[in-house]
């Protein structure tokens, strides 16, 4: 199997870290071979296991889309998901809008971002004009409920009652 994945640039460094140690990794934890073109972006992946073939696009995505190789390698893990919501599907391609929603998701000083993460133990990544999130799939499928509600103009305190009733209902 093989896929061209193309990530911004200012994330190729993270991409191949600190003398290849990312890329090696990946390669190794996922028995599949990238060659990275440095100058554009592109990625050229390959691999035989149809798992762990994918499991590599998504690390790959995950850390395109702002998050740390450490986030992304749980993807590794058994039950673990990435999701991206694009922004611009949601909202349309005003960037001024864009930019004020992304602003909602994350919160002052980043609080709402991490209340989302506490609560729904998820990882979220607000880069570029997507949001991406990493977990199981209930957190995930919370996360992203509660951030749809912020994109939609919720108050901060209505999608913070929908996290804690949300919770409420796990412990029943």
């Amino acid at each position: 199997m093989q896929e061209y994945l193309k990530i911004p640039k200012d994330r190729i460094a993270v991409l191949i870290g600190r003398k290849g140690e990312t890329k090696t990794k990946i390669e190794k934890l996922t028995e599949t071979k990238l060659e990275v073109d440095s100058e554009n972006g592109e990625i050229d992946v390959e691999g035989e296991k149809a798992l762990d073939f994918y499991i590599s696009l998504n690390i790959i995505k995950a850390i395109a889309r702002g998050f740390s190789p450490e986030h992304a390698f749980m993807l590794k893990e058994e039950n673990y998901f990435l999701e991206i919501i694009d922004l611009k599907e949601k909202l349309g391609k005003n960037d001024k809008l864009i930019q004020q929603k992304k602003g909602r998701v994350i919160g002052k000083a980043g609080k709402t971002r991490k209340e989302i993460e506490e609560q729904t133990e998820t990882f979220i990544s607000v880069y570029g004009k997507t949001i991406g999130i990493i977990g199981k799939e209930q957190g995930i499928e919370k996360a992203r409920n509660v951030i749809e509600m912020l994109l939609k103009g919720a108050s901060h305190s209505t999608a913070e009652s929908f996290l804690f009733k949300k919770e409420k209902e796990l412990e029943i």
